[in-house]
């Protein structure tokens, strides 16, 4: 049962559910990604009372029942895409595989990012609520002093605190889990509450909240610097060129990407060139290559003209890449890629004349 992932039922209106405040907590918390032992980290709950809130659930219809070990469940048309085998969001600090294209590597997706359904949003709402009407006229140390020991759904309600010592408070009561580290890294906008967040190991660890942290328009450049700098250049690529980022943070992202740049080991820079098919390469203006990473870059065979094109763009471009690309069948099927590269300042000689 510790191994079930529990899976939201995309043909219930969950908002219309008759849920208590505590089952519409955990349910906010159910991603599709999450299996039951970790719920409890998430939630603050224990393990006893997350199995009777998700039995409830399921009575509801709000959850998908567990499989059985007689019968796997299998796709439905009624199966929401989030269904299939997701990608795990916990605290893996790898990232997925690279794809391959007929035999190049390309981009790997974004880590599909839990999309907040219906009832997260709603619960947020109430919290947020709650928030206004009944904790927000209190007085700041009396609000400060009630986090330290509130129970739910006082605890997620105070996450909407905009003041840090209220926010410091909720990080010191002994329920708060990563369900709550989530909601401050979202809704909390003082750069003071966020860096006594993000003091805490497990939460600046975890994906969810890394992942709200760098849309929070008040996150400290930094700490951006702090807990990035040394994280793969794919996982700066991709925070730098995310629109959801506000252009602040996407402009740290690329100077952090670019000092990483000069001292990451040879195989990251080549996945990094690799996996956004030379699209980083405009990003790195300036920037050369080793020897290593130059003699890894033509170790490879090309079959990408997006890839290809990026490089004859790049002005740094060692000689013996120029040169090796130039041997690759789809440059020599394609004039217009020959062409850019014949042009490139490091082409050899006999081939500008060629």
């Amino acid at each position: 049962m510790n191994d079930w992932t529990p899976r939201l039922n995309s043909t219930t209106a969950l908002a219309r559910l008759p849920l208590t405040p505590e089952e519409g907590f955990v349910l906010s918390r159910l991603d599709g990604a999450t299996p039951v032992r970790h719920l409890t980290a998430l939630t603050g709950l224990p393990p006893e009372r997350i199995q009777a809130i998700l039995t409830r659930l399921v009575e509801h219809g709000a959850v998908l029942p567990a499989p059985t070990s007689a019968s796997a469940p299998t796709p439905s048309a009624t199966t929401p895409r989030s269904a299939a085998p997701p990608q795990q969001e916990e605290s893996s600090e790898e990232e997925g595989e690279p794809l391959l294209v007929d035999g190049e590597e390309t981009l790997t997706p974004e880590e599909d990012a839990p999309e907040e359904d219906a009832s997260a949003e709603a619960a947020a709402g109430n919290w947020r609520q709650l928030f206004e009407r009944r904790l927000h006229p209190l007085p700041e140390d009396e609000r400060a002093s009630l986090a330290r020991s509130a129970e739910e759904p006082e605890l997620s309600a105070f996450c909407f605190d905009p003041v840090p010592a209220v926010i410091k408070s909720v990080l010191e009561n002994m329920r708060v889990g990563l369900g709550h580290a989530r909601l401050i890294a979202r809704h909390h906008h003082n750069p003071v509450g966020l860096e006594a967040l993000c003091g805490r190991a497990a939460f600046a660890s975890d994906v969810g909240v890394r992942r709200w942290l760098v849309r929070n328009p008040q996150l400290p450049s930094g700490l951006y610097r702090r807990l990035w700098s040394g994280r793969r250049l794919l996982e700066q690529y991709k925070v730098a060129m995310d629109r959801d980022v506000p252009e602040g943070t996407r402009r740290t992202a690329r100077e952090v990407m670019r000092t990483r740049f000069n001292t990451a080991p040879a195989e990251e820079r080549v996945e990094l060139i690799i996996n956004t098919e030379g699209r980083v390469l405009a990003s790195l203006v300036g920037l050369g290559v080793d020897g290593k990473t130059a003699a890894l870059l033509c170790g490879r065979t090309y079959r990408s003209p997006m890839l290809i094109q990026n490089i004859a763009r790049w002005s740094a471009a060692p000689p013996v890449l120029i040169a090796h690309l130039l041997k690759q069948e789809a440059v020599r099927r394609q004039p217009q890629l020959r062409m850019l590269l014949q042009r490139h300042p490091n082409a050899p000689a006999d081939a500008r004349r060629g």
